[in-house]
């Protein structure tokens, strides 16, 4: 008895760079897509030299590179939801801007400035070219605090803060933005980790305990491509935004030592448990 075929499962792009210790970027996208039951799908943006203790090296793919990945990738697979992380520098900031132009697909912008060691990921001249023609097409745009600055000028050091943050971003064209608060500077274990999301119109506080794993590479990448894969599969924005952040708190709480400095967070944690 032949068997029917196999649905073809949500498929999410991921525009970003490649992490060669595994534990982000495109690598860490994939893996989430994954995990959340879609089909993950790369456009390399630039390689870099990564271990546990940071980024040693970076080259940039020349746009033909870029173009031609994703026009192979959309023009025959198609797209159900794109998220874009390290894009390094503004010509290549610039080339994906063109490509997602007029994309029907939802959008995820992870505006990636560094590494969580502090490895610049983003040439300052790209900032300007991923503010005024990237963010305008986002459905979402996932900023931690130290981007929200770097964006917008605005430094939080408080929850009230990052109500001024939201509206700051907001004004730069996307249609929501998730703030992570993370980085507050009354942070500690045992708090809760709060994430602001809104339109400008409606406001979600979306709050997960705060683990005092140290092991916590990926986590932007993981939360921006877990995000996207749910709007890919058909959830509303803040139903999206609230299923990754339970999926990226259960992968740091899971997160796991590799090398001798910061491991990555846990893509399969729910395989494991």
């Amino acid at each position: 008895m032949s068997r029917a075929p196999a649905r073809t499962p949500a498929r999410v792009l991921t525009v970003a760079g490649s992490d060669s210790g595994g534990g982000a970027g495109i690598q860490a996208d994939l893996k989430t897509a994954l995990a959340l039951g879609a089909h993950g799908m790369s456009v390399v943006t630039a390689v870099t030299a990564q271990d546990s203790h940071g980024v040693h090296g970076t080259w940039e793919l020349p746009p033909e590179a870029v173009r031609a990945q994703f026009r192979a990738v959309a023009g025959d697979i198609g797209v159900q939801a794109v998220k874009t992380g390290m894009l390094g520098s503004a010509r290549t900031a610039a080339t994906v801007a063109d490509l997602l132009t007029g994309l029907a697909a939802p959008l995820v912008v992870d505006p990636v400035g560094a590494s969580k060691r502090g490895d610049t990921l983003l040439h300052e001249d790209a900032t300007e070219v991923v503010r005024s023609r990237l963010l305008p097409l986002a459905t979402v745009v996932t900023p931690n605090l130290d981007e929200v600055t770097r964006l917008t000028g605005v430094v939080v050091t408080d929850e009230a803060g990052m109500r001024t943050a939201a509206d700051a971003v907001l004004a730069l064209g996307p249609r929501w933005v998730l703030v992570k608060g993370g980085h507050l500077p009354a942070a500690r274990p045992g708090t809760d980790c709060p994430d602001l999301l809104t339109d400008g119109r409606t406001e979600h506080w979306l709050r997960a305990p705060r683990h005092p794993n140290p092991h916590t590479h990926g986590t932007g990448c993981t939360l921006a491509t877990a995000l996207a894969t749910h709007l890919a599969l058909g959830r509303p924005v803040p139903e999206a935004a609230a299923a990754a952040k339970t999926y990226v708190t259960g992968a740091i709480a899971a997160g796991f030592p590799l090398g001798t400095g910061t491991g990555p967070v846990d893509h399969a944690w729910r395989s494991r448990a």
